[in-house]
């Protein structure tokens, strides 16, 4: 990382807002009716892989644009995992936190605004949740726990050998373009139980605009389960990197 820790704090900002206009705005198109990209709410019209597509570039743009300036985590599970195995300092945790979720809130207000004639089209809450924030399909928040937890040990896991693997570390932007590809993959293999989310700002940050404005049909916000896709990501974040360490170093 070359920028100043402003210019980091920036970069997590921009980056963040980004991931979230993407990908949210992915599953958007993908949910609410009449829009391009789907007729009705719902996951019809291929809508899966819209989303796979709008994750991964959401991922993938960011890292080419600010990854020499933040190392691009965009992801407070990241930050933290990379703080616990000691490859981050702690004392620029919490601003780069605070700077994810409020990108993650700025990305997902412009999609509101953005969908907004779509969104009072749309009458299933739920469709209109998912939107914003991720669930457990089966009603569980176990299998929820597990799934955020083992998909996002899975993606450091595999972000940490992309960026330091022997192929990749002379040239950042193919790890890059693996990373989104990565993510992608992810979302269309590991997304049905619970979305997902890997992420706690992408989750957390939208379902606070849920919560907080107007959004027509919404419905709950359903905050039992909003720990979940927070603490979840984070625990899988330090056991996919310490796990990483262990076989392969730093």
């Amino acid at each position: 990382m070359t920028g100043s820790w402003e210019a980091r704090y920036a970069a997590e900002f921009f980056g963040t807002l980004i991931l979230v206009l993407l990908g949210n705005g992915a599953v958007t198109n993908a949910f609410l009716k009449n829009t391009t990209g789907n007729d009705d709410p719902g996951l019809a019209n291929g809508g899966w892989l819209l989303v796979a597509s709008g994750y991964g570039l959401g991922v993938m743009l960011p890292a080419m644009m600010f990854g020499s300036i933040s190392g691009n985590h965009l992801n407070p599970a990241i930050t933290i995992g990379q703080a616990v195995i000691g490859i981050f300092p702690w004392a620029h945790v919490a601003p780069y936190l605070i700077w994810q979720f409020l990108g993650a809130i700025a990305g997902q207000c412009l999609i509101l605004a953005l969908y907004w004639p779509h969104y009072r089209q749309t009458t299933d809450n739920e469709a209109v949740l998912g939107t914003f924030a991720t669930s457990d399909h089966a009603n569980s928040q176990l299998n929820g726990f597990v799934t955020e937890m083992v998909g996002t040990a899975v993606l450091i896991f595999g972000a940490m050998g992309l960026y330091r693997g022997m192929f990749f570390h002379q040239n950042i932007d193919i790890a890059n373009i693996g990373v989104g590809l990565l993510i992608a993959a992810m979302v269309i293999s590991l997304g049905g139980p619970t979305g997902p989310a890997l992420n706690p700002a992408r989750d957390l940050g939208p379902q606070l605009v849920h919560a907080l404005f107007p959004v027509p049909n919404k419905g709950s916000s359903h905050w039992e389960y909003s720990w979940v896709p927070v603490v979840a990501p984070i625990v899988g974040a330090v056991i996919g990197i310490w796990i990483y360490k262990i076989f392969f170093g730093l």
